[in-house]
């Protein structure tokens, strides 16, 4: 996949693409639709993304931004997966953001993009404070020579979304975010040195260095799944302070089981199976260690009787 990350302004493809275009955190159901029907489409054109690094209230609106479900690397790996051929990125910087929505399409989508089919979801928004919708697009679309396909939201009973799977995480709902992702939720970071605390009451971890920006479900124990030397491997994930030891900082901690070897500086990716638990305070180590090892057993048991889809 060819990804143009340099300003819009300096982008110039000759040929005509099919375009779609979002924030596409996730990579999701919904998006995946949308992605289907691109190429359905397309007529032999070549599949093309407008999108963003990371969410646009980043800028316009900081303090509502929301937490992001993958790191820019993982939604440009799933995008290329999808079958894209082109990904537009570009900084999302005050030219762009106050950009009217006529504007928006004619110098950029057409202008720079060449795109010749649009394909949406109908509740698509863009240009300046998100005037633009699916009918605007429709009445532009003669005059700017494009052809419009707008695809229906996709869902059972709640449309798949990039907010729904965020409160499913919110609410340790792992299974349920699989569900709308299509995939399990994959955590993806940096093994950074803890305080050796795990490995002192015999229960080895991996300490996650999780960006702020980073969406990660609700505290507590997970059943998780670790790709990692081409093989597999079973874990169960915590996510929380630490209370018995009296903390007060948010960590990832990935206990790989049957599995011992140094993962410092290594990149982990988790996929969340099922929650076993929420975070608990226990009076002290030996109670915390004995049910650690009954979540173990658990894990052990959930990701036995896991579908394939699950996992």
């Amino acid at each position: 996949m060819r990804v143009l990350d340099t300003p819009w302004s300096q982008w110039r493809l000759e040929a005509p693409v099919a375009l779609t275009l979002g924030v596409y955190d996730g990579v999701h159901r919904g998006h995946q639709a949308v992605i289907e029907a691109l190429a359905t489409h397309a007529d032999g054109l070549p599949l093309a993304v407008f999108t963003f690094r990371g969410h646009p209230l980043e800028l316009s609106a900081p303090d509502h931004a929301p937490q992001l479900l993958t790191t820019y690397e993982q939604k440009l790996e799933l995008l290329a997966e999808a079958g894209l051929d082109i990904c537009a990125v570009p900084a999302f910087d005050m030219q762009l953001r106050t950009q009217s929505p006529t504007d928006f399409a004619a110098q950029v989508l057409v202008g720079r993009l060449a795109a010749k089919l649009l394909v949406v979801g109908s509740d698509f928004r863009f240009g300046y404070e998100r005037a633009g919708d699916v009918d605007l697009l429709a009445r532009l679309a003669p005059d700017m020579g494009f052809d419009l396909v707008v695809v229906d939201l996709v869902g059972a009973g709640v449309p798949y979304s990039s907010s729904a799977i965020r409160k499913s995480l919110d609410a340790g709902e792992v299974d349920s975010a699989a569900v709308m992702l299509g995939r399990p939720f994959q955590l993806r970071a940096e093994v950074v040195p803890g305080d050796g605390r795990g490995r002192n009451i015999g229960v080895p971890t991996a300490n996650l260095a999780v960006s702020a920006r980073q969406a990660t479900p609700r505290r507590g124990v997970y059943a998780a799944r670790v790709p990692l030397d081409g093989e597999v491997h079973r874990a169960v994930v915590n996510i929380g302070i630490r209370p018995t030891f009296g903390g007060d900082t948010e960590v990832v901690e990935v206990h790989l089981l049957d599995y011992e070897a140094d993962l410092y500086g290594l990149e982990l990716s988790v996929d969340f199976v099922k929650r076993i638990r929420a975070e608990q305070r226990f009076d002290g180590a030996p109670a915390l260690i004995e049910q650690i090892h009954r979540d173990i057993v658990e894990a052990r048991g959930l990701l036995d009787a896991a579908a394939p889809s699950e996992q």
